[in-house]
């Protein structure tokens, strides 16, 4: 029977019918022009992808391979977060490559801020689905499939995108015996889930795993590594907040693995190994020092960036290595400004600085503060330089004029970084801000590291003294305020003689504009004793920061002021500490 009845007097000319396989071809080829390779674990493009060393992380390495050739254990998402630099992305990588070894990767996205093609979400289920595509042809087909039919996929949601080209194929090919879950390649490796662009995009990653992976019944075990910024913290929170709470096996890496005797492992292998190719004689026996090595675990705080960048630097082949080792013991910014031995780490934190400043200071509440000034403020009041003692974390905020908790936000986007220890007073729970890498408090206190992000001592002291001095201004009982004991601790530990040399004109401003007169008034219609303590502390702050400040201050007429109050605060002074040994020297007579 013809296909053509009663046709006559015509042919056909060029005509291409094109087959079911064709088609499944042409939607496999728009697969591959929307990946990112970059992305691969044996990328080209990652040729120099940090892994673990052998003999290290071993234990850690251990339990992560357990969980993922496990197929029956409930859980089958595991989230590791750590500290920037604590070697998430190495641990990765050895998995990756175990996994590939042993024939169970069924595919692996690494995320990297720097690199357009994979710092978004743009490409990561078509990546993915192409990795699970490969291990079976069927598969392959069935996807090419959905993409012929549906080529506008890529610019759908991503949630749509892993049902249409992952899900629904997947599901489809097992039910029908074309697929064995059993066998099939299981484990979903995702690093660097903080690298990808926006936090909105990370809670939609995180969504789409759930609804799609593990709210359906698919063999696949995925494994998460990231810093625990904000959309993998709240993914993880307790109910009803956190939606993989019960779902996600979490490793906490900073927390769980010391990595003090891995760093010294990998220090001592590298360090040797490149003496042994050195030129240096000096470099080719007994070296390095066994103090050196110490000094450097002592310095990488449990973070293997740290060792990294060490080993990075040394290894440059324009010096010595021993030189160069050396210069890295020795170096302090003011004798190192030819060099730049911890750059490679410098830049990683100027980077996540700069990210936390912009999405702090984009919040409306918090529009005119100044995220560098009041983190360094926080830093210089946990690390006690200033006279031995310290404030909590959750009092400071308030000297700061912080809401209450205001640190937390403040950390929000710097908990790869920083974290707050907390431990329980008589009155209080103590908190404070502690640092996961030693090098990071260093930085900031580094004009030469931290470059534009350099916040001074002087500008935070002044800060803080003015916050004090207007909230003294600002309480009309604030000697009766529980509070003002701390106001004048800080008001007396952030003064010193650093204020001097500084012409900090809003300082003087404030002293000109509110006055010594309404603080005076307040604190002499306060003349019990038991509050001399307090606001004898305020006097020394007066003759201390304020008459320091005074011999730089050319109006007269401020400085005719200030002498005045700064001369009745020593008669004040005087008196009282002449009645208080008087108490005292009587009390003394009495008890014996």
């Amino acid at each position: 029977m013809s296909i053509f009845p009663n046709a006559q007097n015509f042919k056909i000319d060029n005509v291409h019918v094109q087959s079911f396989e064709d088609s499944q071809k042409g939607g496999w080829k728009m697969l591959l022009n929307n990946i990112a390779d970059n992305a691969l674990h044996d990328s080209s493009a990652r040729f120099d992808a940090p892994k673990c060393d052998e003999d290290t992380r071993v234990e850690v390495t251990k339990e992560l391979m357990d969980w993922i050739q496990d197929r029956e254990a409930p859980q089958r998402l595991l989230c590791m977060t750590g500290a920037a630099g604590s070697g998430k992305s190495a641990l990765q990588q050895t998995i990756a490559e175990e996994c590939s070894g042993s024939n169970i990767l069924g595919s692996a996205f690494f995320f990297s801020a720097g690199d357009p093609t994979r710092n978004n979400l743009s490409c990561i289920v078509p990546t993915i689905a192409c990795q699970l595509g490969l291990h079976s042809a069927a598969l392959r087909n069935a996807i090419g499939k959905v993409i012929e039919d549906n080529p506008l996929v890529f610019k759908k949601k991503i949630k749509i995108q892993m049902d249409m080209l992952v899900v629904t194929p997947f599901k489809r090919l097992c039910a029908s015996g074309e697929l064995d879950r059993n066998t099939f390649p299981h484990a979903i490796l995702i690093d660097g889930l903080d690298e990808c662009s926006g936090e909105e995009n990370q809670a939609e990653l995180l969504s789409t795993i759930k609804d799609c992976l593990l709210d359906n019944d698919l063999p696949f075990r995925i494994f998460i590594a990231s810093r625990p910024e904000w959309a993998i913290r709240s993914a993880l929170y307790s109910e009803p907040e956190g939606d993989l709470y019960r779902l996600a096996y979490h490793i906490k890496l900073s927390d769980k693995y010391d990595a003090t005797a891995d760093i010294r492992r990998y220090l001592w292998r590298r360090l040797q190994d490149i003496g042994h190719r050195s030129h240096d004689r000096r470099a080719q026996s007994l070296w390095p020092a066994k103090e050196d090595i110490e000094k450097l675990v002592a310095a990488a705080s449990g973070q293997f960036v740290y060792a990294a960048t060490v080993v990075k630097y040394v290894s440059e082949r324009r010096g010595s290595p021993v030189d160069r080792l050396k210069a890295i013991i020795n170096w302090t910014p003011e004798g190192g400004q030819q060099t730049r031995p911890l750059e490679l780490l410098d830049i990683l934190y100027r980077n996540i600085l700069s990210t936390a400043k912009e999405l702090y200071e984009a919040v409306d509440t918090n529009r005119g503060r100044d995220f560098l000034l009041l983190l360094r403020a926080h830093q210089m009041n946990s690390n006690s330089r200033i006279r031995r003692t310290q404030d909590s974390t959750r009092s400071f905020d308030e000297i700061l004029s912080l809401e209450d908790g205001g640190h937390q936000v403040l950390f929000s986007d710097l908990h790869s970084l920083v974290f707050v220890r907390q431990s329980p007073r008589r009155t209080e729970v103590w908190e404070e801000m502690c640092f996961y890498h030693l090098s990071f408090s260093e930085f900031l206190d580094s004009e030469f590291r931290a470059q534009h992000l350099f916040v001074s001592e002087t500008r935070v002291r002044q800060y803080v003294l003015e916050s004090c001095l207007q909230k003294l201004l600002q309480q009309e009982d604030f000697l009766e305020d529980w509070s003002f004991a701390r106001i004048i601790s800080a008001l007396h530990r952030y003064s010193d003689n650093r204020i001097a040399y500084v012409d900090d004109l809003r300082l003087i401003d404030f002293t000109r504009n509110n006055g010594w007169g309404m603080i005076d008034e307040r604190l002499s219609s306060h003349i019990e004793r038991d509050l001399f303590s307090e606001w004898s502390g305020l006097l020394r702050f007066t003759f201390n920061a304020i008459q320091r400040l005074n011999d730089d201050l050319h109006e007269h007429e401020l400085a005719d002021i200030v002498k005045s109050y700064s001369d009745k605060w020593k008669e004040r002074y005087k008196r009282y500490s002449f009645q208080l040994e008087k108490e005292e020297d009587s009390s003394s007579s009495l008890s014996s």
